[in-house]
């Protein structure tokens, strides 16, 4: 029987957080030695392969049991882990291929593409990831199990599905030899509609994918 139905066993909670903590710390500790730069010809079959593996941990969360914190209110945290060195590797790493259009919501009718950064993603999923984890090492697991599940289905569950999506896509591009479509001069900050991004669409040289594992 698959992990879907580990709700339906009645598996025990601090059982299943020390799984889906083991889960979480691999993926940051994967992510972040990505982020180094020392094998940047790797970088993006390896974030496909860890982003795809994260994804199984949120599944995991999204078909377990409602979780509801002991408290009303959340215990404070002190400061969070800065995540802005990983977001800046991570930028300049990727900065031919940075940028991507998503469709937040498919069952939202005629909603416009947004845009999005792999690094701004990848950085928002481990601060999420990161909040969880302080909760789990300090004993709290039921608040860290609530923080998990219900970040998966309001940020970094989305978050994390768009940037496997892109990742994909990348290396779709690169091993089927097709040139990508670029958002030359797109921003996330920029507000656009569809029309727009179509018409900011342009041709990524192969050679700018060279560095991103094409040989």
């Amino acid at each position: 029987m698959s992990d879907a139905t580990l709700h339906a066993l009645g598996q025990d909670p601090d059982d299943f957080a020390a799984s889906i903590a083991d889960q979480i710390e691999s993926f940051i500790v994967a992510v972040t030695e990505v982020a180094k730069g020392e094998d940047p010809d790797s970088a993006v079959p390896f974030l496909l392969l860890e982003v795809s593996q994260l994804l199984l941990a949120g599944g995991r969360l999204g078909a377990y049991q409602d979780v509801l914190p002991d408290e009303r209110y959340e215990p404070d945290l002190g400061p969070e882990p800065d995540v802005d060195v990983l977001r800046e590797r991570f930028a300049v790493m990727l900065e031919p291929v940075d940028v991507y259009s998503e469709v937040f919501d498919p069952y939202e009718p005629r909603k416009a593409p947004v845009a999005h950064r792999i690094s701004d993603d990848l950085a928002d999923v481990v601060a999420d990831l990161r909040h969880g984890l302080i909760h789990h090492q300090a004993g709290r697991v039921t608040e860290a199990l609530w923080w998990w599940q219900f970040s998966y289905f309001t940020n970094w569950g989305p978050t994390a599905s768009a940037t496997l999506r892109a990742l994909q896509s990348l290396i779709s591009h690169v091993r089927l030899n097709q040139p990508l479509a670029a958002l030359d001069g797109l921003d996330t900050d920029e507000d656009l509609t569809e029309e727009d991004l179509v018409e900011q669409a342009g041709q990524v040289m192969e050679q700018e994918l060279g560095r991103l594992g094409r040989k």
